[in-house]
């Protein structure tokens, strides 16, 4: 059974900073992509940074500047750092990984883990 769980959420001033990580585990062959999205009441789910199996990276507008993804590959783990939070990256920040499993590959979600930043 795949699993992908988070941790790191929690609550922050404005300004401030927080470190989410995602750990796939399971019976899984190769992690391909990876990514971080949010999605805040009332709206939908959003890409917020994604992660190739060969580390290249790309960030939503929003973000950039200001978070950073990374990957351990070794502990099949994904990073998101983010700085100078602001109250509008407050939402449910969710993980999701590009699976391979045998013979096919799915597209997997965590649970997810709340972030909120006050001004």
């Amino acid at each position: 059974q795949v699993q992908l769980v988070e941790s790191g959420g929690g609550s922050v001033q404005a300004g401030g900073s927080l470190g989410l990580s995602c750990v796939v585990s399971g019976s899984i062959i190769s992690i391909n992509a990876m990514g971080w999205y949010r999605q805040a009441p009332g709206k939908q789910r959003e890409l917020v940074a994604g992660i190739t199996s060969g580390s290249s990276t790309n960030y939503a507008d929003p973000v950039k500047g200001r978070f950073t993804i990374s990957r351990a590959n070794a502990k099949n783990t994904v990073y998101l750092k983010m700085n100078n939070l602001k109250p509008e990256d407050t939402a449910v920040y969710y993980c999701n990984a590009d699976l391979r499993l045998g013979s096919h590959r799915s597209a997997y979600w965590g649970q997810g883990t709340q972030v909120t930043v006050s001004s």
